[in-house]
């Protein structure tokens, strides 16, 4: 399995398992890696103890630090619940063993998941996106399918674990895994992945573009409201979420986005819309300003 991580130190997120126990086996092999294995146990599943015994074995036989966690987040937990819990574990290890990033195993079939996901979500051209290498977190694995992932761990006679919640239907991901995605030729899903790399390109380009917009049309929180008003408005909506990411405010969705770019362009002058509990949009003649509730 071909996978490429510069030297130096990491946490690894291993649930136990056929893509993190094929990660797992591939890291510990590669020169200039210290690795820490680390382990959460939502607590979703009543047999889910037994993921992490297998993790610690496995751990121990690599000769690698093992830590571990429980959510105790119980059979009605959420996706995004469970993802936000496992992640604040990981980076609570990363800071505690002085590592500089978490290495997951995420492969090319979650990113056509994810992309899917968050097409039906509605979270734009970002969303398509959204899962890849960022600062921090690294995810090698990115290139290659799950077939191929599980190849790799059968040729090296692995021992991994099946979660029974993969099956699951009410878990969106799931229904994608098992209802479409199901139905895609590999030449489908080829076709789709590449389409995904396509926009990521596109992506970059348009944020660079977004980037030369504001240094030349806004002052930090202020941005010229004549000149965003001219604006078409799907780029109007880019520009406005640029924008509220360069002060630091996440969270936004289309629906957000949508009203204030409504208000920017037709309320009057002294109108605050609220963003979040502690920024509001302040309409001007001159100027649309991000000020805090706390003035």
């Amino acid at each position: 399995m071909n996978i490429a991580v510069q030297p130096g130190k990491y946490v690894v997120a291993v649930s136990g398992g056929v893509d993190s126990m094929a990660l797992l086996h591939a890291l510990q092999a590669l020169p200039d890696l210290k690795l820490t294995v680390a382990h959460f146990d939502h607590g979703i599943r009543s047999d889910s103890g037994e993921d992490m015994l297998l993790v610690q074995k496995i751990s121990g036989e690599y000769g690698l630090p093992f830590v571990f966690a429980t959510g105790n987040l119980g059979p009605t937990a959420s996706e995004d619940v469970a993802r936000k819990a496992r992640y604040e574990f990981l980076h609570k290890v990363r800071k505690a063993s002085g590592a500089t990033g978490i290495i997951t195993a995420h492969h090319k079939d979650d990113v056509i998941e994810t992309a899917l996901i968050n097409l039906i979500r509605g979270t734009g051209r970002k969303g398509l996106t959204s899962l890849k290498s960022i600062d921090g977190i690294k995810r090698p694995m990115l290139h290659l399918s799950k077939a191929e992932v599980r190849d790799y761990a059968h040729q090296h006679s692995l021992e991994w674990r099946d979660d029974s919640t993969n099956a699951d239907l009410t878990y969106l991901r799931n229904h994608i895994r098992h209802r479409i995605l199901s139905r895609f030729s590999p030449e489908e899903k080829a076709r789709l992945h590449r389409y995904i790399q396509h926009m990521h390109v596109l992506d970059g380009a348009i944020d660079e573009l977004l980037g030369d917009y504001l240094q030349r049309y806004s002052f930090e929180t202020r941005l010229k409201r004549h000149e965003f008003i001219m604006l078409p408005h799907n780029v109007a909506l880019e520009v406005m979420a640029a924008w509220l990411r360069s002060n630091g405010i996440r969270g936004f969705d289309k629906k957000m986005l949508e009203r204030l770019v409504h208000a920017a362009k037709i309320h009057t002058v002294g109108r605050l819309i609220p963003i979040n509990n502690n920024v509001n949009l302040k309409i001007s003649r001159e100027f649309l300003a991000l000020e805090s509730t706390e003035r």
